[in-house]
């Protein structure tokens, strides 16, 4: 099925950590609340200015931002680039679909926290408000195809569609795909609509 293309923005989003309020005070300290920084396009959404590092088998990353506000289940996000230099092997997950996913220790000022599961490559997604959804005609958990017009132009396949009345346009890509396309913010545009699941 295809239709009327639609254009929409893209952002790379890079290495990042998704924190419970126990993992925080294990971390950072017993009463100690995320420090706001600076909004993320996603309403609601903040960076913090607490880092963490990231230790695997092989290898270790430091300073990697911390996103607010605490969640229910702590979780990582990193680029199949950064599970070399980790040793560790993720899989292509939507955030919070983190059941049977990689082990992951982080290491924080005042403590450790070794997750069993938690550990995933974003896999490529757009995020949108309902009302766009119905402007698009897609619905939550569609796969669409997007263009994406650069000076290394590619095409992403089966990027889902999310679908919330409080998200934001925007799709969000992880630093591999970003560099594959020499992209660090742009445009893509919505080419080809398949009816698939939403996976987390």
């Amino acid at each position: 099925m295809t239709y009327q293309l639609f254009s929409i923005p893209i952002a790379v989003s890079a290495r990042h950590v998704h924190l419970t309020e126990e993992h925080i005070a294990t971390l950072f300290g017993a009463d100690v609340t995320l420090t706001f920084d600076f909004n993320l396009s996603q309403p609601g959404q903040f960076a913090a200015t607490e880092r963490v590092s990231l230790k695997g088998p092989k290898g270790q990353i430091n300073e990697v931002r911390v996103l607010g506000p605490a969640r229910a289940n702590s979780q990582v996000e990193i680029s199949k680039t950064d599970s070399f230099l980790l040793g560790v092997a993720p899989p292509i997950r939507q955030s919070g679909d983190i059941e049977n996913s990689e082990a992951i220790t982080i290491v924080g000022p005042c403590g450790e926290v070794s997750l069993t599961q938690g550990l995933i490559i974003a896999k490529a997604h757009i995020h949108m408000h309902d009302d766009e959804a119905t402007q698009f005609q897609v619905s939550d958990g569609d796969l669409v195809d997007v263009i994406v017009e650069s000076e290394r132009p590619i095409t992403f396949h089966q990027v889902v569609i999310r679908v919330s009345p409080h998200f934001k346009l925007e799709m969000h890509i992880d630093t591999d795909e970003g560099n594959a396309s020499n992209l660090s913010r742009g445009y893509g545009v919505i080419h080809k609509l398949e009816r698939g699941e939403l996976y987390g």
